[in-house]
């Protein structure tokens, strides 16, 4: 029998990741990164002409979902900007209830750097968690296979910055960076609503935990 873990939540429950707050080479206007032509990749920066456009937005479209007594489930890459942009931003949201899941960005919150570590109500690198009586499996890197996907427990992930075209695996898992969905939040609601319409399934073509095998549990 699977048994998921109960975070602290009030309100409404959202998620997002990859908010990449005061990163500025992923804002087209300043960037510095480039294709091997020399040429700025559309499909790698925001279309922001600066940092500053680009941090209210996020902060403004978070805000205008968020309330002050709701969950934000966090699923790493804060922000890019030095250690002080983590509590800039933090500060600047409404809702203080936020769990965060630890993106290959988040080295200062990792290390717990002048206990940054409080602002949040939970720090982790993977949690496998019952909201709302749904059982999700949240990790910052999208996983080809997961506990619990047979029975159609939900994987969300951030990392790879997909697009609204593209962030959609195979089954039940999505990619809830704020790149694939106008730079807002999801609610728990929203994507619970989403799955149902979508069938079990797996990024492995042969995985054995889509398989009727006769004596296998869980």
């Amino acid at each position: 029998m699977m048994k998921f873990d109960k975070i602290l939540t009030t309100g409404r429950v959202w998620i997002t990741s990859d908010t990449h707050y005061d990163h500025k080479n992923i804002c087209r206007g300043i960037t510095n990164f480039r294709t091997q032509d020399g040429q700025i990749s559309a499909g790698f920066t925001r279309n922001f002409q600066s940092v500053s456009e680009m941090n209210d937005e996020i902060v403004n479209n978070i805000n205008s979902k968020v309330g002050q007594n709701d969950t934000l489930i966090h699923l790493g890459n804060v922000s890019f900007g030095g250690f002080d942009r983590i509590g800039e931003f933090l500060d600047r949201l409404i809702c203080k209830n936020v769990h965060l899941v630890l993106g290959n960005h988040d080295q200062h919150i990792k290390n717990n750097r002048f206990e940054i570590q409080t602002k949040f109500l939970s720090v982790n690198h993977y949690l496998e968690v019952k909201i709302h009586d749904v059982n999700f499996v949240l990790c910052h890197y999208p996983l080809a296979s997961w506990y619990g996907l047979k029975k159609g427990v939900i994987h969300l992930h951030g990392h790879v910055h997909l697009n609204a075209k593209n962030k959609w695996g195979n089954g039940k898992k999505l990619d809830v960076g704020m790149d694939g969905n106008s730079m807002h939040p999801y609610s728990v609601s929203e994507i619970v609503h989403m799955m149902d319409k979508r069938s079990i399934g797996s990024d492995i073509s042969n995985d054995y935990n889509l398989d009727d095998l006769v004596g296998v549990v869980g």
